[in-house]
C-alpha cells in the first residue's frame, strides 16, 4: 500500500513517518494487514531527507491542487495522513493565508482523496481549537457544540465537517483527531499561541530561560508526542464498523499548568542530576486572549472506548522527550 502524509516535514508527521517505517505495514481496505510499499511526504521545507528507498519528499504547498494529486497518483490503495496547517498564532495574524492553506487545503486532499482509485482512508489532524465560545462545558468532550474563537479553529471544525460529509457520501473513509496540545517539541519556539506548553519543559531542560506569557494557573489539555503517533496509528486502524456517524475522536490528556510542569521539572532534575534553566514571567496578553478561548480540560473517553491510548504520566513524557532528543549542548 502506499501512504500520503502532508506535514511531512514537520515534527509529528516526521515521528509518523518513521513509526510507519518501522512497522512496515497498515490496515488497507480488505481489512487485512498490508506491507507500506510507498510513503509520500509534502511539506514546504524538509529538515533532513528521509534515508529509506521507499520514501519520496516532495517539497510543496497543499493550497495547489496539482501537487496532491500528483502526490496520489494513480495508486488504487492509499492511506492519507493529513498534518499540514498553518498554526493557530500564524492564522490569527494571517487570516487569508489561513483559510488558503488550513481550509482550501484541507479541501483539496478531501477532493483528491474522493477521485482516487478505490476508498481511500484519510485521518486528519484537527484540534481541541475547534471548541470554544461562552457555552463551552468543561471538560469538553466530543459532544459538545463546537463555536470556536480562533480562526484556526474554525478551520479545523470546518475540515472535520467535510470528513463527515464525504464519508457518509461514500468517497472516502474519514477519521479526525482532536488532538490537545503536544508536547514537547524539540527545536525553537514556533508561532502556535500554544508554544509555551513545550516551551516551559524544553528551554529549561536545554538550561535556558523560558518566558511563559500565560498566568502560572493557566491549566491546559496536554499529551505526548508519541501519544499522538500511536493515536494516529491506532485511529486509522480501528474497524470501520466501530466507528459512529461523527469521525472526530478528541484524545485524552493530562491537565497541565506551568507550576505543575515546574513540579515535575524540578523533580525529575533532582532524580537525575540535571541543571534547569528558569521560567520567568513574561506575560503577553495577545496569547493569554488566544489560550482563553480554548478548553481548559478534555474528556477523551469515546476514543479511549475506541482503543486510542491514554498518555502516560507527565514525568514520563519528559523521559520520553529526553530519550528521542537529549538536552542541548
Amino acid at each position: 500500500m502506499k501512504i500520503l502524509i502532508t506535514g511531512g516535514g514537520g515534527f509529528l508527521g516526521s515521528e509518523l513517518a518513521t513509526t510507519l517505517l518501522n512497522r512496515g505495514k497498515l490496515n488497507g481496505p480488505s481489512g487485512n494487514q498490508e506491507p507500506i510499499e510507498e510513503m509520500v511526504l509534502i511539506d514546504a521545507r524538509f529538515a533532513m531527507p528521509q534515508n529509506d528507498p521507499r520514501v519520496q519528499q516532495i517539497v510543496g504547498d497543499i493550497s495547489e491542487r496539482n501537487v496532491i494529486e500528483e502526490a496520489i497518483g494513480s495508486s488504487q490503495n492509499i492511506s492519507i495522513f493529513h498534518l499540514a496547517s498553518m498554526v493557530s498564532g500564524e492564522c490569527e495574524e494571517h487570516y487569508d493565508d489561513a483559510l488558503r492553506v488550513n481550509l482550501d487545503g484541507g479541501r483539496n486532499v478531501f477532493e483528491a482523496a474522493r477521485v482516487a482509485a478505490g476508498r481511500s482512508r484519510v485521518v486528519f489532524a484537527s484540534s481541541i481549537a475547534s471548541f470554544g465560545g461562552a457555552a463551552m462545558p468543561s471538560p469538553v468532550s466530543d459532544m459538545a457544540k463546537q463555536t470556536p474563537q480562533t480562526t484556526y479553529g474554525i478551520t479545523k471544525a470546518i475540515c472535520e465537517l467535510l470528513i463527515n460529509d464525504h464519508t457518509r457520501k461514500g468517497h472516502f473513509d474519514g477519521r479526525s483527531t482532536r488532538l490537545p496540545t503536544v508536547i514537547i517539541r524539540p527545536g525553537k519556539p514556533n508561532a502556535a499561541a500554544s508554544s509555551w506548553a513545550s516551551g516551559m519543559f524544553r528551554e529549561p531542560l536545554n538550561g535556558e530561560t523560558c518566558e511563559l506569557p500565560v498566568s502560572r494557573d493557566q491549566p491546559h489539555p496536554m499529551t505526548g508526542f508519541r501519544t499522538v503517533v500511536d493515536s494516529f496509528v491506532a485511529l486509522h486502524e480501528a474497524p470501520e464498523d466501530r466507528l459512529s456517524d461523527d469521525r472526530a475522536y478528541g484524545l485524552p490528556a493530562h491537565q497541565v499548568t506551568p507550576a505543575i510542569a515546574e513540579k515535575a521539572l524540578n523533580e525529575l532534575a533532582e532524580e537525575k542530576n540535571l541543571a534547569l534553566g528558569q521560567i520567568e514571567d513574561a506575560f503577553d496578553p495577545r496569547i493569554q486572549a488566544i489560550v482563553d478561548t480554548w478548553p481548559t480540560a478534555v474528556n477523551g473517553n469515546r476514543a479511549v472506548a475506541l482503543g486510542l491510548p491514554e498518555p502516560p504520566p507527565l514525568k514520563k513524557i519528559v523521559e520520553q522527550y529526553l530519550e528521542a532528543f537529549g538536552q542541548a549542548e
